[in-house]
C-alpha cells in the first residue's frame, strides 16, 4: 500500500506539519487504520477512498480517530491532485465535518471548512496551572482556545502537558494573540491524543478566523504559527464558512506492508 508524507502549509521540507496520507481502493478495518497511525507516529494519518465524483476521508491520530484535520486535508488533496487525478484542481471530500472542498489555485491549496466561532467560557486555576500562564480570554468549542496579551507570551509558553491532559474540557488547547508581522499567532496542542505540539492546525483556524475577524474588523487574514516547524496560513471568513489555504511539500512515498 502506498504511504505519502507530505508537509503542509509549507513551501520546503521540514516545515509546516507532516501529514501521512494513504489513497485506499477500499477501507481497512478501523483497527489496523489505528496501528498504522501509531506506526507512523505523526500527528495525523488521513485515509481515502473513491466514492463517484468524491472521495470519504478519515484522519486518525495516534490517539484514536478524530471529526476534524486541516493539515491532512490539504495533504490529501496534494496527493490526489499529484498522484491519482492530475486533470483535476478541486477535490471534494465527505466527512465526519461534512462535504469539504480543496481548491489548488497556483501554489496554493485552499481549503472550504466549516466556521466555528468558539463560545465564552470560565477561566479556572487548573487551566492556568496547566498554562502556565493567565490567558486574558478564554473560550471552549470542540477545543479550549486561550487568548494572551502578546505574540512573545505565545512565542514562549511552556505548558505542563500532563495537566492539559487532565483539563476535563476541550478535546484540544489553542492559544492565540495578535501579531505584528502577522495578523495573529498561534499555538496548538493535543496531549489528550498523544500529541503534545501539533505543528501546525488548519482545524483551530476554523475558531481563530472568525474570532480574529470580529476583533481586527478583517475579511482576510494572514495567520502564523508558531510552532519549533513553523506554518503560514491564508485565511478568509465567508459568512458561516472559512477558507484556509497553504503551500504543500511532498516528504516521502513509500510501502507499507500488512
Amino acid at each position: 500500500m502506498k504511504y505519502y508524507v507530505v508537509d503542509a502549509f509549507a513551501n520546503k521540507v521540514f516545515e509546516g506539519n507532516p501529514a501521512g496520507v494513504c489513497i485506499l481502493d477500499e477501507w481497512l478495518p478501523d483497527d489496523i487504520m489505528q496501528k498504522i497511525a501509531i506506526e507512523n507516529n505523526l500527528s495525523e494519518t488521513a485515509f481515502a477512498v473513491k466514492e463517484d465524483d468524491y472521495y470519504r476521508l478519515r484522519w486518525f491520530t495516534p490517539g484514536n480517530e478524530i471529526d476534524l484535520c486541516g493539515h491532512a486535508t490539504l495533504a490529501t488533496a496534494y496527493v490526489i491532485v499529484n498522484f491519482y487525478d492530475a486533470e483535476i484542481k478541486s477535490v471534494r471530500f465527505q466527512t465526519l465535518s461534512g462535504e469539504l472542498i480543496v481548491v489548488k489555485k497556483g501554489d496554493l491549496y485552499e481549503m472550504d471548512f466549516p466556521s466555528r466561532m468558539p463560545n465564552a467560557h470560565p477561566l479556572t486555576e487548573q487551566m492556568v496551572e496547566a498554562l502556565g500562564y493567565k490567558p486574558t480570554e478564554t473560550y471552549l468549542g470542540r477545543d479550549l482556545m486561550f487568548v494572551l496579551d502578546s505574540e512573545s507570551d505565545v512565542r514562549s509558553l511552556d505548558p505542563d502537558f500532563a495537566k492539559l491532559a487532565a483539563l476535563p474540557d476541550g478535546l484540544g488547547v489553542q492559544v492565540t494573540a495578535k501579531s505584528d508581522q502577522y495578523d495573529f499567532v498561534s499555538r496548538s496542542f493535543f496531549p489528550k491524543l498523544n500529541v503534545n505540539e501539533d505543528p501546525v492546525c488548519g482545524s483551530a483556524h476554523c475558531n481563530f478566523i472568525p474570532y480574529w475577524a470580529e476583533r481586527l474588523n478583517k475579511q482576510e487574514m494572514i495567520a502564523r504559527q508558531v510552532s519549533k516547524r513553523g506554518g503560514t496560513l491564508y485565511c478568509k471568513l465567508l459568512g458561516e464558512r472559512v477558507t484556509i489555504s497553504g503551500q504543500a511539500v511532498l516528504y516521502s512515498i513509500a510501502e507499507i506492508f500488512i
